[in-house]
């Protein structure tokens, strides 16, 4: 029998695919160039926002909960909901960098044990709800390509969540330090 992380995985797994359809829309820093399943697969691995941040959250749910991943699709449907409906937030690209940044942050108060699944799973909620935000705002209509870019964001992030899972600790801390610094650094690419 499967354990309950194996299966909040399997959960968050197949409802991210189902939700892909809705929440995995491209971020403006890196626009669509098509549509089509193979554009949409592309997407994750092209938009380095988009891929550090997957990578974050599964590496979060591996150290933190699992529960992050719920947390995570949680905040992706309601992120992408209100970027479709128009909503929107000032320097909002800078904030989907800085979300980098402060899941990098978890990850290093967390790898240790120290940080609750509340506190995580807001943080991670509002991380992806900021650039599931500007996914939601440039949808394309096709949704071959919604379904080629869920696809490829859940097998980035439940791979990264397998991977971390299996590494130690020290390869934890050094993504969190990377994802730290590349948040800072992709937040401040566009003031340059």
């Amino acid at each position: 029998m499967a354990s309950t992380s194996a299966r909040a995985v399997l959960f968050t797994g197949a409802a991210g695919l189902g939700l892909s359809l809705l929440s995995a829309l491209p971020a403006g820093a890196h626009p669509i160039g098509g549509g089509g399943v193979l554009a949409g697969l592309a997407h994750p691995l092209s938009g380095l926002d988009h891929l550090l941040l997957l990578v974050g959250v599964g590496a979060a749910a591996a150290t933190i909960d699992a529960a992050l991943l719920r947390w995570a699709l949680g905040g992706a449907l309601v992120g992408a909901v209100f970027g479709s409906l128009g909503g929107s937030l000032p320097a909002a690209e800078t904030l989907a960098a800085l979300a980098v940044s402060l899941v990098g942050l978890l990850l290093l108060v967390g790898r240790n044990g120290r940080a609750s699944a509340l506190p995580g799973g807001l943080l991670v909620s509002a991380a992806v709800a900021v650039h599931a935000m500007l996914h939601g705002q440039e949808a394309p209509a096709q949704a071959l390509w919604w379904l080629g870019s869920g696809l490829a964001s859940v097998a980035v992030l439940l791979g990264s969540w397998v991977l971390l899972r299996r590494l130690g600790a020290v390869w934890t801390s050094r993504l969190a330090v990377g994802l730290c610094l590349a948040g800072g650094a992709l937040a401040l690419i566009p003031a340059l």
